[in-house]
């Protein structure tokens, strides 16, 4: 009876998040111009993996993505010019519609960005 308990808690606790899973698109206003950015998530219960690609700087990998209800997280690599940096994205998904604050660290700057899904 426990297990099953504990089955029924897990699966309650995976079926509530978010599925995002798919392509999504948006741009952002940063001190260098708009940036473009392409999502494609790919959702495994909580787990959130995926690419990104931008107008300015190219692919990057989702790296320690997390679904927590609506709430999503994750970090890319961002390169511009010879300098790396990650970029920590915090999001709220509503529908179709996924508003994000970007921290970079590296950078010393935080963008708001809202993407909405294509497919």
């Amino acid at each position: 009876m426990k297990w099953l308990l504990l089955a029924l808690a897990l699966f309650g606790f995976t079926a509530s998040a978010a599925d995002i899973s798919g392509t999504w698109k948006g741009s952002a206003e940063t001190p260098n111009g708009t940036v473009e950015r392409t999502f494609v998530f790919k959702v495994d219960g909580n787990k959130l993996t995926g690419e990104t690609t931008s107008n300015m700087f190219g692919k990057s990998v989702i790296e320690d993505g997390k679904i927590e209800g609506d709430n999503i997280s994750f970090s890319i690599t961002v390169k511009v010019q010879d300098n790396e940096g990650k970029a920590n994205y915090k999001g709220k998904v509503d529908g179709n519609r996924i508003k994000f604050t970007v921290d970079v660290p590296a950078f010393g700057t935080t963008i708001e960005y809202t993407v909405e899904r294509v497919s």
